[in-house]
């Protein structure tokens, strides 16, 4: 971390992606209750952000309740570049992208704005492995997923 708090030499993109540089996005509601003492969105919320955004946009790009999948995405690494403050009341937007798409698994970049601010709060990776309902077992991610994650390739 450097004296920003900001992570240094992380996996994600070195350049901060502007809000046009993403292919899907998510609005999602801040609350009261994610601000902490401090007054600025705690950084915990930033994970609860990216893993809202893509199970929200799973679901609404799909129209299916993917809990109810025979396989699912389970996470398997997260990262965030805090780059600013989020604060509440505002909205925070995420844009999504996808970095890679494997047979099983798929790499998000989540960026997080807010406001009319084209530059991120933060920037995130979000990994999904896709496993089995009761066994766990790595799986192929389903059609459905899939078709919706592909034109997120970026």
């Amino acid at each position: 971390m450097n004296e920003r708090g900001q992570t240094v030499g992380s996996d994600l993109n070195p350049k901060s992606p502007v809000r046009e540089g993403n292919v899907g996005y998510y609005r999602i509601s801040s609350r009261w209750e994610d601000e902490d003492v401090y007054g600025h969105v705690n950084n915990v919320k930033y994970y609860s952000y990216f893993d809202t955004a893509v199970n929200g946009y799973l679901m609404r790009e799909t129209g299916v309740d993917i809990r109810r999948l025979d396989a699912y995405g389970i996470v398997a690494e997260s990262s965030c570049r805090f780059q600013r403050e989020l604060r509440f009341p505002l909205d925070v937007v995420a844009g999504l992208k996808v970095t890679k798409l494997g047979n099983s698994s798929v790499v998000y970049e989540i960026s997080l704005f807010q406001g009319d601010d084209p530059e991120p709060a933060a920037v995130g990776r979000f990994v999904h492995v896709y496993v089995t309902g009761e066994d766990r077992n790595v799986t192929p991610i389903p059609a459905q997923i899939r078709a919706v994650l592909e034109p997120l390739v970026g």
